[in-house]
């Protein structure tokens, strides 16, 4: 089987914690190397940003990248690419006239548009996966909200016209029913871990020993809650701090978001506390959340909420917003805490709920780690696989009624 994997913005080849750079671009990357490893042939297609880039890059075994000529050569903020979006449709019908997939799978909204236009053109079946929901992201951020206006309308029309949708959690399936998405064609499909590399090893909590870790890793903008971390702290003592995400190690002051949580950070009293170590390479994060006695996510909103199911996977308990995906993730009280968004004075009680007794630390992150279990990557290609080829089973149908 041939599956075409579109993500306009979020490349496999990318480094994470810069702006635009994700879970996205590890669930792409991940299902990719699962569906090759099951004997798939996959073509990744993003968008080329840098000129010196191959348009063609081996990735893993059966997958390859390619780099679609859609706009300046050069990076652009995702909320900007919308306007590109029929110059990297036009250059999919170009490739996939000459060398079709059986199977399209978009990932994100502006690549669900560009891979319908193209798809129909071609007659190429699309299954879609949001990775984020605009009228989530409206009501969560208001008039912060960046994305284009057109985005809530293309997201309802992508539900309404896709031959099939994952969705990530079964309340994101909830929404895309709300916004005229057949249920027969909703599959929940959960994002996945790699288990070989997220796994327990540490048996032992710092905690009556020393200062205490708690890991954040995200991208450095405001509805990660970084800044509510950082405040929470001033009122979790004997702990510190460790931030990964945003831009290299020693250029985070360069960032404006970077440069507000620094100067936060001295005005809660907690710098000396707190270490921005800048982006995180995918090869060291297992062995960062490994040396963390909590990971702390709290964002405001979160689809689904990857760096909690890698650090359940690693046995380490996690200190969660209750929100999106998080609130099915993490189990309050057995894999984790759940706390309330935008609440620091919740987080820092949640972080002391995990921290002050070894015994519950200790089952806790026992059960993250068998809880973990259930989205290795294996599973998670399996199960996309076969909606894959449901959806192309029911396109044949349908050709043939016609």
């Amino acid at each position: 089987m041939r599956i075409a994997l579109v993500s306009e913005h979020a490349s496999p080849l990318a480094l994470l914690g810069s702006e635009d750079a994700g879970g996205q671009n590890v669930h792409v990357a991940e299902l990719a190397r699962a569906l090759g490893r099951r004997g798939v042939d996959v073509v990744v297609h993003t968008r080329r940003d840098d000129p010196s880039l191959p348009r063609r890059v081996q990735f893993a075994p059966n997958v390859v990248v390619d780099h679609v000529a859609a706009g300046p050569a050069e990076p652009i903020p995702k909320d900007d690419l919308l306007a590109h979006m029929g110059a990297f449709a036009d250059d999919l019908v170009r490739v996939w006239r000459d060398d079709p997939p059986d199977v399209v799978h978009s990932h994100f909204w502006m690549s669900g548009l560009a891979a319908l236009d193209a798809g129909r053109r071609v007659g190429v079946p699309v299954l879609h996966t949001y990775h984020a929901l605009g009228l989530e992201k409206r009501r969560q951020q208001g008039r912060r909200d960046t994305s284009p206006p057109e985005r809530l309308d293309i997201e309802a029309r992508i539900a309404r016209e896709a031959d099939g949708l994952v969705a990530t959690t079964a309340g994101e399936a909830r929404v895309l029913e709300t916004m005229g998405a057949p249920p027969e064609r909703i599959t929940v499909v959960p994002c996945g871990v790699d288990l070989s590399r997220f796994r327990p090893e540490r048996l032992l909590p710092r905690l009556g020993r020393g200062p205490v870790r708690i890991v954040a890793a995200s991208r450095l903008v405001p509805r990660k809650g970084v800044g509510d971390l950082i405040t929470a702290l001033a009122q979790v003592p004997r702990a510190e701090l460790v931030i990964a995400g945003g831009p290299p190690a020693g250029m985070v002051l360069d960032d404006a978001e970077g440069t507000r949580l620094h100067d936060l950070a001295h005005r809660e009293g907690v710098a000396e506390r707190v270490t921005f170590l800048g982006a995180v390479g995918r090869e060291d994060m297992p062995a960062l959340l490994r040396s963390a006695d909590v990971v702390a996510c709290c964002p405001w909103y979160e689809p689904f909420g990857l760096v909690a199911v890698e650090a359940m996977a690693c046995g380490v308990p996690v200190v969660a917003t209750a929100v999106g995906g998080l609130a099915e993730t993490i189990v309050d009280g057995v894999t984790g805490v759940h706390v309330r968004p935008r609440d620091p004075g919740s987080i820092a009680t949640g972080l002391r709920r995990a921290l002050t007794d070894a015994t519950r630390w200790r089952e806790m992150g026992q059960a993250a780690g068998v809880r973990a279990r259930r989205y290795g990557w294996d599973d998670v290609a399996t199960q996309t696989l076969d909606v894959a080829l449901d959806v192309l089973s029911a396109g044949a149908t349908r050709r043939e009624v016609g």
